[in-house]
C-alpha cells in the first residue's frame, strides 16, 4: 500500500507477462520471511532509500513541467453556497500539460504511455463531506480533464493508496498521486481522484483504512466533480469507471458497491478494475504479515498507521503502551500527524512487527477480539456483493506489501455471489510495479468497454 514520496519518480517496472486466472485456480508463491535486521541496518536502509529518492527527485523535476500560479488562469466556475454533501466550495487550477509532456511524465516513471492521446488540465476541488462520526467537514481532491476529445465525458473514479503525508495526496502531489489521474485523463476521460479526509488541503487527521469515510469522501468528490466539470464546459455523461490502487483498490470496490446500490442517481457504474487492494485483512493481509509474505518494513509501517488511526474510531487499546513496546508507545501516535514523511517514520520504528508490539497484542493479531476485531471487520467484506458490471482484479505474485492472496480472496467472495472476476497476475512485479503494469491495461480495457466490446484481452 506504500507509495513514493513527493518529488520522486519510481524506477522502471519489470517487464512481465500477466496471467489471468479464475477463482480457485490462481496460484501464488509464498515468500520466505525476510531476515529481520537490527536498528543500525534499518537506519542504513532508510539512508540508502533517501539517497535514491533524492536522486530520483532531480530526474522527476526535470521531466515534469512546473507551472507557476500566475501561468494557470483563474477558473470561471460558479461555486455553491449550499451546505449539502458534495457541495463544491472552490476550484483551483493546478496543472496544464500538453500531450508530449504527459507522455514524458509517465514514461519517465516507467509507465507505458501509448494510450496518451491528449494533454490534461488539473484542478483542485474543495467540497463538503462528512467525518467518520457524521459531522460536516470539507475535503479536497483532484479533477483532471483531457484537452480535447468529446465534450461530454465519462468519469474515472480513481482512489489512491496509502499516503502518510498530506502533500502526497493527488490534488497537491508531484509524482505517484498523479500517475493514474493523468493516465486516464490523457486517454479522453474525466478523472475524479479524492484526497480522502485529512489529506491534501482537508482539515484534521486522516482516518487511515476507514472504509466508510473513504467511500463517503469519494462519493462526494464525484458530486463536486460533476458540478465543476459542467462549469468548465465539459459536462459528465454519468458513466463511472472505477479503479484504485492498494488502499484505493479496497475503496474502489466499496465505492462501486455504493454506486450499484443507488448512492447517487446521477452516476452509473460501468466497470471496476482495482489494483492490489487489501480486501481481506483478517484472512490474507494480517496472516501474510505474520508469516513473512508482507515484508518487515512495510508491515511495521502499515501496522502502526492502522492501529493509531483505528484507535480514534474504535477502542483498539486504552493506552499506547497496551499495544506498543517502549519507546515507541511514547511517540508512535504523533508520527502519524499527516506532517511526517514515510522516510522519517520508518527510521523511528523497529525492524519488525514483533519488535513493535507487546507480546500480548502481537498474539491478538492471530485471534483478534474487542475493538481490534471490530476495526478489522469494518474494513473487510468489500468484495462480498454482486456487481452487475465487469470486474477485473489486478495484482502481482511478487507483491510483498499486499499479497496476492487478497485478490484471490476477493475473487472468491465475488464468485460466491455469482460473479466471475479474473485475477490478473503481473508476476514478479513489486507493489508499485503492479500498478505501473496494470494502469495502461486498465485504460485499454475501459476503452473497449466504452465502445461496447466486452471480449477479454490483456493488452
Amino acid at each position: 500500500m506504500t507509495q513514493t514520496t513527493p518529488g520522486t519518480t519510481p524506477g522502471q517496472a519489470p517487464t512481465t507477462t500477466p496471467r489471468t486466472t479464475t477463482p480457485g485456480t490462481t496460484t501464488f508463491r509464498t515468500k520466505a520471511a525476510r531476515t529481520r535486521a537490527g536498528r543500525s541496518v534499518r537506519h542504513r536502509r532508510a539512508r540508502q532509500s533517501l539517497a535514491a529518492a533524492t536522486a530520483a527527485a532531480v530526474t522527476a523535476l526535470a521531466a515534469a513541467p512546473a507551472f507557476a500560479a500566475s501561468e494557470l488562469r483563474p477558473v470561471p466556475v460558479q461555486v455553491q453556497q449550499a451546505a449539502g454533501r458534495g457541495t463544491l466550495l472552490g476550484v483551483t487550477p493546478v496543472a496544464d500539460l500538453n500531450r508530449t509532456e504527459v507522455a514524458a511524465f509517465l514514461t519517465n516513471a516507467g509507465i507505458d504511455a501509448s494510450t496518451v492521446r491528449h494533454g490534461v488540465r488539473g484542478y483542485r476541488l474543495t467540497y463538503r463531506t462528512l467525518t467518520p462520526q457524521g459531522a460536516p467537514t470539507t475535503a479536497t481532491g483532484l479533477l483532471v480533464l483531457p484537452k480535447g476529445g468529446e465534450r461530454r465525458l465519462d468519469l474515472v473514479a480513481d482512489t489512491h493508496g496509502t499516503m502518510v503525508h498530506r502533500d502526497y495526496a493527488p490534488s497537491v502531489a508531484e509524482d505517484f498521486g498523479l500517475y493514474a489521474p493523468y493516465l486516464h485523463a490523457a486517454a479522453g476521460r474525466a478523472v475524479a481522484a479524492p484526497d480522502y479526509l485529512g489529506l491534501g488541503k482537508g482539515p484534521g487527521l486522516h482516518p487511515y483504512m476507514d472504509t466508510a469515510s473513504s467511500v463517503s469522501a469519494s462519493l462526494d468528490m464525484l458530486r463536486a466533480s460533476r458540478t465543476a466539470a459542467s462549469g468548465l464546459g465539459r459536462p459528465l455523461t454519468g458513466d463511472v469507471y472505477g479503479t484504485g490502487f492498494s488502499q484505493g483498490g479496497q475503496v474502489s470496490m466499496a465505492l462501486g458497491r455504493a454506486l450499484t446500490r443507488g448512492a447517487d442517481r446521477h452516476f452509473r457504474l460501468r466497470a471496476l478494475a482495482p489494483v492490489a487492494g487489501p480486501y481481506d485483512l483478517r484472512g490474507a493481509e494480517i496472516p501474510g504479515l505474520l508469516d513473512g509474505r508482507v515484508n518487515d518494513i512495510s508491515g511495521v509501517f502499515y501496522m502502526a498507521y492502522f492501529l493509531t488511526a483505528q484507535n480514534r474510531l474504535h477502542p483498539v487499546y486504552a493506552d499506547p503502551a497496551e499495544a506498543f513496546r517502549q519507546p515507541y508507545a511514547g511517540y508512535v501516535e504523533q508520527l502519524f500527524d499527516t506532517r511526517h514523511t514515510e522516510e522519517d517514520i520508518v527510521t523511528k520504528l523497529p525492524g519488525s512487527v514483533k519488535e513493535l508490539l507487546t507480546d500480548d497484542f502481537y498474539q491478538r493479531l492471530s485471534h483478534p477480539t474487542g475493538g481490534l476485531l471490530t476495526a478489522l471487520k469494518a474494513q473487510d467484506g468489500t468484495c462480498d456483493w454482486k456487481p452487475d458490471v465487469p470486474v477485473r482484479l489486478h495484482t502481482a505474485a511478487g507483491d510483498t506489501d499486499v499479497p496476492i492472496a487478497n485478490s484471490v480472496s476477493c475473487a472468491a467472495d465475488l464468485a460466491r455471489n455469482g460473479v466471475t472476476a479474473p485475477v490478473v497476475d503481473h508476476g514478479k512485479a513489486d507493489h508499485n510495479g503492479s500498478f505501473k503494469l496494470a494502469g495502461p491495461q486498465i485504460v485499454r480495457w475501459f476503452d473497449r468497454l466504452a465502445k461496447g466490446s466486452t471480449h477479454d484481452s490483456h493488452g
